[in-house]
């Protein structure tokens, strides 16, 4: 796929369709060419019956992703206007994320900083290793804060923990992140792609329709009770019952095996 930067990197393997940061050399941190390219990744990926399961990482071993590139500011951030245009390309990219139907799972090592969190936390499971740190240094470079991200982070940790990171724009370590809920689950460093591919397999193996109908339902529950969409999701269960897959997986309880599930 050419996505016009070597900066990101979509691949399939199986099941899986791994969207990587490869920008090692500065810890992964996202330009604005990596912002443009995300779109297209996922596009990719949701049109592609093969893929169940989305995987975001890091590459290098030392970062999922340690924030926007900062060096690019002066230049594609330096007052409103331009911070309007890069912000235009960079909430493309995070609505794609946000409007995934298929389920993603964040793999992070090393740090996830600022504009990484707000990756990870766009990501239906996050597992990280022993080794990751977390934080948002909006508050130590004098940047506001957009509400949909406080939302999401406030919606994950709760109202007084958001506070405190954004507050103190400290690092959090892996143990408190899986403490205070920022994290599903923490692993040993050799260990964590491991863990990872085992979820994605748990996950690809299940009725993608009924995934699909769950993921949706959560995202609407989250939402102010006036903006819910509530006949989509009754739409996507309706779809779950009126399915092939349905059948497939009565069939299989009844003859003990495991069901084989297409999507249809």
């Amino acid at each position: 796929m050419d996505l016009g930067t070597e900066r990101l990197i979509g691949r399939k393997d199986g099941a899986i369709g791994w969207l990587i940061f490869n920008n090692p050399e500065r810890r992964n941190a996202v330009s604005l060419e990596m912002w443009q390219a995300i779109p297209a990744v996922l596009a990719d990926f949701e049109a592609d019956p093969q893929i169940r399961v989305i995987v975001f990482t890091g590459a290098g071993g030392k970062a999922f992703v340690s924030g926007a590139d900062i060096s690019q500011f002066a230049d594609q951030r330096a007052d409103r206007a331009a911070n309007e245009r890069y912000s235009a390309r960079s909430a493309a990219a995070s609505k794609a994320m946000a409007e995934l139907a298929k389920p993603s799972v964040a793999m992070i090592r090393g740090y996830c900083i600022g504009g990484g969190m707000a990756v990870a936390l766009g990501c239906d499971l996050r597992i990280c290793s022993e080794d990751s740190k977390f934080g948002i240094p909006a508050a130590r470079l004098g940047l506001g804060y957009g509400f949909a991200g406080l939302k999401v982070l406030t919606d994950l940790v709760g109202p007084s923990v958001a506070k405190e990171i954004l507050f103190t724009a400290r690092h959090f370590d892996a143990g408190e992140a899986l403490r205070i809920g920022l994290v599903n689950k923490v692993t040993p460093v050799d260990g964590l792609e491991a863990a990872v591919r085992d979820y994605a397999a748990l996950i690809a193996q299940n009725a993608p329709l009924t995934i699909r109908a769950a993921k949706l339902g959560v995202r609407e529950a989250l939402k102010d009770p006036d903006r819910r969409q509530l006949d989509r999701v009754a739409q996507a269960v309706d779809a779950c019952f009126d399915s092939a897959d349905y059948t497939e997986g009565r069939k299989a309880f009844m003859e003990k095996r495991k069901p084989i599930f297409h999507g249809l």
